[in-house]
């Protein structure tokens, strides 16, 4: 197990386990998990001659909780990274790699702070530039107004998205990780309706994939019944803050070495079918793209889903950039 820490990033006290010696490795989780969804990764990064540092994103886990919704914008959660980039590794820039929600915290790290970090990677989500409008409208436009049910509209509101969570932890975690894996069918049932909630319709599989034990799932419970999911629902409704923040940096390209991981089987890599090619995109806004790996079967938890092939990609390219 890695050591674990709590650092003053600024604006939050940020859980940080940490592995290895060398150039700063800062990894950045996202929707819904912990710094141990980089299990896999940290030994073997920081056996690769690196200090291997995932965090607890603010609301999670070891990580301080505000009750205000405005302090999940990404403002405030790039500040963290950058405070806790900065006390781990004062004198030289960070390396960061983030999944998931980790990936546009990554990507706006980068974007906002260019000279804070010397690469950055993203998995299962692709930088897709400064917005031009807010994700609400757009989510709107493509599910809403038709009917159809997406889940981050259900997240919006305060109240009835962490019930539905709290309610059986274990449960909601269950169908959730298995919903977005690469083992679960794909179309196989209709689109819910706007209205619905999260978790109508979705399968609660008897035997779970083996990429997540019941050691991995019993972990995640813990830590959720403990934080609750106010926070981790928070960061999905800050969409209209972050776009406003996000103006400023408008015509600005991420000119670090950066690298692009998903999984052909994942809803987000495509931008739930608005993306033809995430590679092809990210070039228009990323001046120095040193690879895209598209892991075929691999669903939305890549370096859980496939943990070797993920590292196997990793090591080269920190060894080429640190």
């Amino acid at each position: 197990m890695p050591e674990f820490s709590t650092i003053d990033a600024g604006q939050a006290q940020i859980r940080v386990a940490t592995e290895g010696e060398g150039p700063l490795v800062l990894m950045v989780h996202g929707f819904p998990e912990s710094w141990y969804s980089w299990r896999h990764q940290i030994g073997p990064i920081a056996r690769a001659g690196f200090t291997a540092a995932a965090i607890d994103v603010r609301g999670y886990g070891g990580s301080d909780k505000p009750g205000d919704v405005a302090a999940y914008s990404m403002e405030a959660i790039t500040a963290d990274v950058a405070g806790v980039a900065k006390a781990l590794q004062p004198d030289a820039p960070a390396i960061l790699i983030g999944h998931d929600w980790g990936a546009p915290i990554v990507w706006n790290s980068g974007l906002s702070r260019p000279d804070s970090y010397k690469a950055i990677a993203g998995l299962s989500v692709a930088y897709s530039g400064v917005p031009n409008r807010p994700f609400t409208e757009i989510f709107k436009e493509a599910f809403t107004d038709k009917g159809i049910f997406f889940y981050q509209a259900w997240y919006q509101d305060v109240g009835p998205a962490e019930a539905e969570a709290e309610a059986d932890v274990r449960g909601y975690l269950r169908k959730f990780y298995y919903g977005a894996s690469g083992d679960a069918p794909r179309g196989q049932s209709p689109l819910k309706k706007h209205g619905a909630t999260m978790l109508e319709g979705m399968i609660d599989p008897e035997v779970f994939p083996a990429w997540l034990s019941p050691a991995d799932l019993d972990y995640y419970v813990d830590q959720f019944e403990g934080s609750g999911f106010f926070g981790p629902l928070s960061r999905y409704r800050n969409h209209e803050r972050d776009f406003a923040w996000l103006q400023q940096f408008k015509g600005r390209t991420l000119d670090m070495p950066t690298l692009l991981i998903g999984g052909d089987k994942d809803p987000a890599f495509n931008g739930f079918g608005r993306i033809a090619d995430p590679g092809a995109m990210m070039k228009t806004h990323v001046t120095d793209l040193r690879g895209v790996h598209v892991l075929p079967g691999c669903g939305h938890w890549t370096q859980q889903e496939r943990p070797q092939e993920v590292t196997d990609i990793m090591i080269p390219w920190l060894k080429a950039v640190a």
